[in-house]
């Protein structure tokens, strides 16, 4: 297993959003989206945090906050794929060999919630670590911008992926999961998923984790106290604003 001292955050953020242009600029009680993101990953103290991005805005703005970026390309279709780049452009002698994706639109992400996504590595036969929140409002059960995990409980605390969907499932009584877009990688692991074509799952659902599945990889789920707000739309960044000046 990694130490923790071994793990490389990367942050992936680009300008190209269309519900919320720019969002990763958006100010947010004074400082931008990507800023607040960039803190709560250092905060976590899980390893080294890098922005991985393909504009200088937002690469400047993370700089001037003490934070260290790096410029990719523009033409990656996820941000797996743009982290996969980063790591190769800033750790070519591959020091780190546990990659950890945090989506740059979590400005409430909690840092234990990022910690918590790193702990399923400590089993070697895991390739992949997320993480996910109990349902607790009814309305997200049906929702399918709530992307469920099913899967097979290992402890109290963790469970093995064995599917990821925007439908209603399982079925039957009992808690569902909503899936927290965190991921940490293997570093074989993560070069194996973006030399993968898109899988047909992964087209229909539009998830690109059932990539992962759908190659027989192994991804484990820990479990977590909270969902963050994903900031997509104006509403979510007002909600944003409020929720964060809250906790100062």
């Amino acid at each position: 297993m990694s130490s923790a001292a071994e793990a490389l955050v990367l942050i992936p953020a680009r300008m190209a959003a269309t519900r919320l242009p720019g969002k990763p600029l958006a100010d947010i009680n004074g400082e931008p989206m990507i800023v607040h993101v960039w803190r709560r990953a250092t905060e976590a103290r899980i390893g080294r945090v890098v922005v991985a991005t393909d504009d200088a805005g937002i690469a400047a703005a993370v700089e001037h906050a003490g934070g260290e970026a790096v410029l990719t390309r523009a033409d990656h279709v996820n941000g797996s794929s743009r982290i996969h780049e980063a790591a190769e452009l800033i750790d070519s002698g591959r020091r780190h060999d546990v990659i950890v994706n945090v989506q740059g639109d979590l400005p409430t992400i909690e840092p234990a919630s990022i910690a918590a996504c790193f702990a399923p590595l400590a089993d070697p036969a895991v390739d992949i670590a997320t993480i996910a929140a109990l349902i607790d409002r009814d309305e997200d059960r049906t929702n399918p911008n709530v992307v469920k995990i099913v899967g097979s409980p290992l402890s109290a605390d963790r469970l093995r992926a064995l599917y990821f969907t925007r439908a209603t499932a399982p079925w039957g009584d009992g808690p569902l999961l909503h899936h927290i877009g965190l991921y940490a990688y293997r570093r074989a692991a993560l070069d194996r998923y973006v030399a993968l074509p898109p899988s047909a799952l992964e087209r229909r659902e539009k998830l690109e984790q059932l990539r992962a599945l759908e190659a027989g990889m192994r991804i484990d789920v820990a479990l977590v106290d909270a969902v963050p707000l994903g900031v997509d739309t104006p509403a979510d960044l007002e909600r944003a604003r409020i929720l964060l000046a809250a906790r100062q």
